[in-house]
């Protein structure tokens, strides 16, 4: 493989101004070098590497497959320096590739360089570039680390890692930068992490730092790491199994460590009433958020006239079922550590939480849209052994909701290497009976694959009803051949969650499924993988069975990373009570087969050209459902992308038929790193209602952003193109750290 000459080569000298530290002192450590105020090697962040002091020390380097060739080296090498001064870290990177012309690069936007697992086997995957992604876990917990990713563009990403994976917040946005260049022999990058955004404890010279790093090579379709590269218990997201970055000493402290982000916010909105005349009104706002560091990582969050106007709308659901749908929430106030709160059951592909004690989107938003919020103050960070999260919010009265208070206090304590036990109390009081939650919880990771979870919750309601109780237990062990997944969980009759979510009470289920993996050679094929299993569930109260299913999942992946899962159910569900499922079409109570079969599958995302598709073809209360969805996607180059989207679901059951159609174009113009335009525009013809989303966003200084929001909505009984409300928006905010 070829390599750079001249740039990185190894110095015979060490220049006065940098502190020389031994190399590698044993294989799974690296050490940092210091810069020294006054020093003439300042390093510019351009990705090209031609500062001096890039030639001045060993890299660390041995990386080794994790995909597809398990513990082999990795086919091209890599090459990673860190340096540090008083004001940043510096992540020196070189990708070499022997073949540089097969480098993919179409992502130019912040924060879509990774994204997570959809059913956590892998923690985070690649979204279709060539990344290299750099973690680092400062206080040395082995439980959580942040996450800082880039490509051949030098576009940005960032994240948050919570419990090993657990909560992996993509959300987070931090003051940092990075370059990106490419070479005749592969790519750099250059990366500068402010201290101000590396929360870290005040330690002793010689304690280290946790750092791992990753590396997608997307034409061979390789992950590579430098450690935690096995498939049982391995990847990215396994802080605990992360190498050790030593030498970095007399980190900078400031007295006052202050960050201040005002924003001013003018817009015009129209709306129609009742009898279809349009009123215009102006919106005029100020607001502010702060965040301190009251001691080595523990940080204290204030917002005032919190607003979130440049907040994509929430994309389009077709609601088939008895419940709820689960929007994920979007606003930045509650994602940022949002990792800390999660207590209960996470969502997955096919279904909503079955419980969570806080879902913040109770806050702010109701069925008939936003809530002002007028302040907050969150608290999270580490404690010695704990990690501990409060969060107070109020939100003013609108017509038919009183002012509110939502309340949540959260600890968890370290125990052994991987483990936590901890609780959590939430509480919400204004509109309506005051409800608050209690529970105890814990992680427990045994081996390197085996992770068992458990929670118990219990509720109390003024006035009757409302006090009940939760729980779960549940383990998931991914190996390299084997895997399982098993959760049972329960949610009493009079269980509630006011400032959570809770899909249906009065339930008691089990999950249970196991698998194989095989990896043949034939075909080009990458992996097999077959799982067998089921659930059944039944009432708390007195037994009755509510649903039962048994089936498979077999898919299959190829080099290219192209993939596709086929799935077949047996099932029945009973239906207690009856309910429509669209205007004139009624489901009455009684007891159902559910049988289905179906699949979803997708083209390489390296592709510039890609599909995915998914579908089911059911049994549905006597009659039949049929859905499907496809996704085109087109990214010619790294500024544009554009994705058509459609999905049709045909129901027809005794009482009646009907179709349920959403379709969608979702198109992304990236200027530059620091300035995008992102479009969608939905329909949903159940509901008859059309709706744009324009969003411009410019990065005009490191943590600092002007919006311009554009958002319509149309749609009635009678024509889809009567006007329902519209509205433009401009809000900038600027940061400041004092």
């Amino acid at each position: 493989m070829g390599r750079r000459s001249g740039t990185l080569g190894l110095g015979v000298w060490l220049g006065l101004a940098v502190t020389f530290h031994p190399s590698v002192a044993q294989d799974d450590q690296v050490s940092a070098y210091r810069i020294r105020a006054g020093s003439p090697d300042a390093i510019r962040i351009d990705g090209r590497l031609t500062e001096d002091v890039w030639t001045r020390f060993p890299a660390l380097t041995g990386f080794r497959q994790r995909e597809p060739l398990e513990g082999l080296a990795a086919t091209e090498r890599t090459e990673i320096r860190i340096a540090y001064d008083d004001e940043a870290l510096y992540i020196a990177v070189m990708a070499y590739d022997s073949r540089p012309d097969e480098i993919v690069a179409r992502i130019l936007q912040r924060d879509k360089l990774l994204k997570a697992d959809r059913f956590g086997q892998a923690g985070v995957t690649a979204a279709g570039d060539d990344v290299v992604a750099i973690l680092l876990d400062p206080f040395h917990d082995h439980r959580n680390g942040v996450l800082f990713a880039t490509n051949p563009n030098g576009a940005e990403f960032e994240a948050l890692i919570t419990d090993e994976g657990g909560g992996l917040n993509i959300d987070w946005r931090g003051v940092w930068e990075v370059a990106s260049a490419r070479t005749p022999d592969g790519w750099s990058a250059e990366f500068a992490i402010p201290w101000r955004t590396l929360r870290y404890p005040d330690a002793a010279p010689d304690e280290p730092w946790g750092i791992n790093v990753l590396r997608f090579i997307r034409s061979k379709n390789e992950e590579t790491l430098w450690r935690a590269w096995e498939r049982e218990g391995g990847g990215l997201h396994r802080v605990s199994r992360a190498g050790h970055l030593a030498g970095l000493t007399d980190l900078p402290r400031r007295r006052l460590n202050v960050e201040a982000k005002p924003f001013l916010l003018g817009g015009r909105r129209q709306e129609a009433d009742a009898g279809g005349f349009i009123e215009s009104s102006s919106t005029r706002s100020v607001g502010i958020d702060l965040k301190t560091e009251l001691r080595p990582g523990l940080l204290l969050d204030l917002t005032v006239n919190t607003d979130f106007a440049q907040v994509e709308v929430d994309d389009a659901q077709v609601n088939l079922t008895r419940f709820d749908l689960f929007f994920p929430e979007k606003r930045d106030f509650f994602l940022e550590n949002s990792g800390i709160f999660d207590f209960g059951l996470a969502a997955n592909p096919f279904e909503p939480p079955a419980y969570q004690m806080f879902f913040s989107r109770q806050i702010g938003i109701s069925e008939d849209g936003e809530v002002p919020i007028l302040g907050g103050a969150r608290l999270t960070g580490r404690v010695g052994s704990q990690t501990v999260g409060f969060l107070h919010v109020r939100t003013d009265a609108v017509p038919g909701i009183a002012k509110e208070s939502f309340s949540v206090a959260r600890v968890k304590r370290d125990v052994g290497e991987s483990n936590y036990v901890g609780g959590m109390v939430v509480d919400r009081r204004g509109d309506g009976p005051t409800n608050t939650s209690a529970g105890i919880d814990g992680q427990f990771v045994i081996g390197d694959a085996w992770v068992w979870d458990v929670f118990g919750t219990r509720s109390f309601t003024e006035g009757a009803g409302g006090d009940g109780y939760s729980y779960a237990v549940g383990y998931n062990y991914n190996g390299d051949v084997w895997g399982s997944f098993f959760n049972h969980y329960g949610v009493s009759p009079d269980a509630e969650a006011s400032a959570g979510f809770i899909t249906r009470t009065d339930l008691r289920s089990t999950d249970l499924y196991g698998g194989r993996t095989w990896r043949p050679s034939a075909l080009s094929l990458r992996d097999i993988r077959l799982f067998v299993g089921g659930n059944y569930s039944n009432t708390i109260s007195d037994g009755r069975l509510q649903e039962w299913s048994s089936g498979f999942f077999l898919s299959s992946a190829w080099e290219s990373s192209d993939n596709i899962t086929f799935f077949v159910n047996a099932a029945e569900t009973v239906v207690d009570e009856a309910f429509d499922l669209s205007e004139g079409v009624d489901v009455p109570t009684g007891r159902y087969r559910a049988d289905h079969i179906g699949w979803f599958a997708g083209t390489s995302e390296a592709r510039m050209l890609r599909v995915s598709s998914q579908g089911t073809i059911s049994r549905f209360y006597e009659g039949s459902l049929v859905s499907v969805s496809t996704t085109l996607t087109a990214a010619p180059s790294p500024k544009v992308s554009v994705a058509l989207g459609y999905n049709r679901n045909v129901v027809d059951v005794p009482s009646g038929d009907f179709a349920a159609d959403i379709s969608s174009v979702r198109a992304t113009y990236s200027f530059s790193t620091r300035m995008s335009t992102n479009v969608l525009v939905q329909y949903n013809s159940l509901d008859r209602e059309f709706s744009t989303n324009v969003r411009f966003n410019f990065i005009h200084r490191p943590g600092s952003d002007f919006f311009i929001v554009f958002t319509e909505n149309r749609g009635d009984d009678d024509r889809v193109w009567t006007l329902s409300d519209r509205g433009l928006v401009m809000k900038i905010t600027y940061l400041a750290r004092m």
